[in-house]
């Protein structure tokens, strides 16, 4: 009997169902299945007229009472035909985008299903689309990444190729797309980055523009980080080199292009004065929420601010009045090197009431109120001196720091206990001897403070400044020489950690947005009261401090008919000026920044007096005169301070004083002194006991003191004034608690 044949044996199992025919022939039926299922979706989604955002309406923004600041969010377009823009700037974006543009019938169905699948695994936005597809998605449909959107986009770009010429999408496209600095379309692209026409751009000028559309804030030249930079070169080398492969340019002329960098943002019209600083400065808080640039362009939104219209009119009086008035921009090249900037912030809610950005968004774009480029100097002592009072630090031999503790004054004095060497001058090399941290905050003695911030540690005194308010930066290094203020602050972060200490330690976060609705979402406001950061002690005697700076200190020029305390500053070559101070009911920090018409730092000296420009003369008149006008001439409100710190008279020995340039009143010992021959090699000396507070209010002084800050040439010769001697300042003993 002979075996069966195998090949006719009947299959079983699962083998019954599946087979290469059957697998084949269902793969036919999907395909059939999906194909008419397309077809259907092709009938069925029309080409839609513009989207909203191709027709976008304004942005209102309002000040805190309801009235109108200003408008944007008109679209800055204007429509330029294909014909007028050069052959190879269309060229540019072909190479960027879609090389096979002029071929493909508007679809890349590889690149859109590679991007679909990205978007529905939750892997994030993938490029692939054409410019057909591009240029849909600007006109006819939203941003949003979804596949459903996805799958519109690609049966619209398909009709649209098949009804429209390639000429007339790419004109579309490259009137629509959006290029940064609120410019939509190439026309206000090329103005706002070249500041030409369109039919004038270059092709390397062309390409950069093209290059933009990949993501165009990181691509933004004048403000990309290193990153960014790096990555926009690369991504114009990789369209002139799309461009010489195509055939589309000479080998020889792209090899002789230099990356055209574009010239600083300008503000669109409307943005004039103060009203372009902090609506610019709004958005940017906005940004910081999660709202995105394109949202926010894309208009709708009413916006209200904490800005205080009769608040902000004030500050920019006291600018015009107390600076402006006084310089000759127009005829004097030293004169037109001053920019001054501030903040003004309620303490109590952390609301920015008021800020100045410069002589005006359209003659100076750049925000002085704003900016970080600029090193705050002595306006940072008090943040070393709380630093010390918070962690309860010592001195080298071992006495606990307060108002009261004795350092030595000298001049270029080495600072003991770091590694760093480090021996800061006195302004004018003067030697102040043994001086109490009272009476080196009221005459900012640099080589006190450059000593106490190595008693408390450089890093600790840097988490203290975080704490408080300050942004951390390349600039902030953990050395001595950070006691100076060498970092680089804006008056909007010195506002912020002035008005933390005004608060009792408790933190502020300043703040612009009081409100932001648009037709379908809201954005809560940012949280401005947090938590305790230092204690309430510690900031209360920092207050103290400040307070002996303008009642008989560098910031006599800010007493007013209120209680005031603050700190001035002058930095390294009197490139800045600085006054930052607080009343109960609010902060303002004052800054003052030489800069040349390159945008490069400058000295101050010789611009708005003769002389050094320090902080205790014309940024300390602004603080007085808008803080005078603010709280409606003067405020009865007192500064409630917990603190049982206080701080002993102190002899003031000399010896490098002259006639000829007194800085402040001449003191009479009230008790026995240390020999100021012999200077104490330790950190500070035993205090002698105290005999009265410098802290509380005093008479006026008998003459006018002048700032201690940086070393800097002498801003003025003042006669002396034999007879003044430093005002009593209160109870000759220590008040109880």
């Amino acid at each position: 009997m002979g075996r069966p044949d195998k090949s006719k044996a009947k299959k079983s199992g699962l083998r019954r169902f599946f087979s290469w025919k059957k697998l084949l022939g269902t793969f036919f039926v999907f395909c059939l299945l999906a194909m008419g299922a397309l077809y259907v979706v092709y009938l069925m989604v029309p080409v839609p007229s513009a989207n909203a955002e191709a027709t976008m309406q304004s942005n209102i923004y309002k000040y805190a009472n309801g009235k109108i600041l200003g408008r944007t969010g008109k679209i800055n377009r204007e429509i330029v035909g294909l014909e007028k823009i050069p052959q190879q700037v269309q060229k540019a974006f072909v190479a960027a985008e879609n090389k096979t543009f002029y071929e493909d019938n508007g679809v890349d169905i590889k690149g859109t299903t590679r991007a679909a699948w990205s978007t529905i695994t939750g892997k994030g936005k993938q490029g692939g689309s054409t410019i057909t597809q591009q240029y849909v998605k600007n006109f006819y449909l939203s941003q949003d990444q979804t596949a459903t959107r996805k799958l519109k986009e690609m049966v619209i770009a398909i009709k649209v190729d098949q009804q429209t010429e390639k000429s007339d999408i790419l004109a579309g496209y490259i009137n629509t797309s959006y290029y940064g600095r609120s410019a939509y379309g190439i026309q206000a692209a090329a103005r706002s980055y070249y500041g030409v026409d369109a039919t004038r751009l270059t092709t390397a000028q062309g390409a950069y523009l093209a290059s933009l559309l990949q993501a165009p804030n990181q691509y933004d030249w004048t403000s990309a980080s290193t990153t960014g930079r790096k990555l926009v070169e690369e991504r114009w080398n990789y369209v002139l080199d799309n461009m010489v492969g195509e055939g589309w340019l000479a080998a020889d002329e792209r090899a002789a292009m230099k990356f055209p960098v574009p010239q600083k943002p300008k503000p669109a019209p409307g943005m004039e004065g103060q009203t372009g600083y902090i609506i610019e400065a709004a958005n940017q808080e906005l940004m910081r929420q999660g709202i995105s640039e394109e949202d926010i362009k894309a208009g709708g939104w009413t916006i209200t601010l904490n800005i205080d219209e009769k608040r902000q009119k004030a500050l920019v009086k006291a600018v015009d009045r107390q600076l402006e008035a006084k310089l000759d921009r127009k005829g004097d090249a030293k004169d037109a090197t001053v920019q001054a900037g501030a903040t003004s912030v309620d303490p109590k809610t952390g609301a920015v009431v008021a800020m100045y950005g410069g002589v005006g968004a359209t003659e100076h774009w750049m925000s002085n109120a704003t900016r970080r480029d600029y090193q705050p100097a002595s306006t940072f002592k008090p943040i070393v001196l709380a630093a010390a009072l918070d962690t309860g630090a010592e001195t080298q031999d071992g006495r606990e720091i307060g108002l009261g503790t004795v350092y030595d004054g000298t001049s270029k004095r080495k600072v003991v206990g770091s590694d760093i060497p480090f021996a800061p001058e006195n302004e004018d090399d003067r030697d102040h001897g043994p001086v109490t941290v009272q009476r080196a905050t009221d005459k900012s003695i640099n080589s006190v403070y450059a000593q106490m911030i190595v008693d408390v540690g450089p890093g600790t005194t840097k988490k203290t400044a975080l704490a408080l308010g300050m942004k951390d930066g390349a600039d902030f290094g953990e050395t001595p020489a950070m006691s100076l203020g060498t970092m680089g602050a804006s008056t909007l972060d010195m506002a912020g950690v002035y008005a933390t200490l005004d608060n009792h330690g408790k933190k502020v976060t300043p703040t612009l947005v009081k409100a932001a609705a648009h037709k379908d979402r809201t954005v809560d406001p940012v949280k401005s009261i947090g938590e305790q950061v230092i204690s309430r002690e510690a900031a209360d005697t920092v207050t103290k401090a400040m307070q002996g700076v303008v009642q008989n200190g560098s910031g006599f020029r800010a007493a007013g008919d209120y209680e005031a305390a603050g700190k001035t500053g002058t930095s390294e070559n009197n490139r800045s000026a600085w006054f930052v101070g607080y009343t109960p009911e609010l902060v303002t920090a004052v800054g003052l920044f030489g800069e040349d018409t390159k945008g490069n730092q400058v000295t101050l000296t010789d611009t708005i007096n003769p002389g050094r420009a320090n902080g205790g003369r014309t940024p300390a008149q602004i603080w007085g005169d808008y803080t005078t006008g603010a709280l409606g001439g003067g405020s009865d409100a007192s500064f409630d301070l917990e603190t049982d710190s206080w701080a002993p008279t102190e002899p003031d020995p000399d010896p490098t004083r002259t006639t000829e340039a007194p800085e402040e009143p001449t003191e009479e010992p009230t008790t026995a002194s240390p020999d100021p021959t012999q200077p104490p090699t330790a950190t500070a000396t035993t205090p002698p006991e105290p005999t009265r507070d410098p802290v509380t209010t005093p008479p006026e002084p008998t003459r006018e003191p002048t700032e201690t800050d940086e070393p800097s040439p002498p801003t003025s010769i003042e006669p002396p004034d034999p007879g003044g001697t430093e005002p009593d300042d209160g109870p000759t003993t220590r008040p109880a608690r």
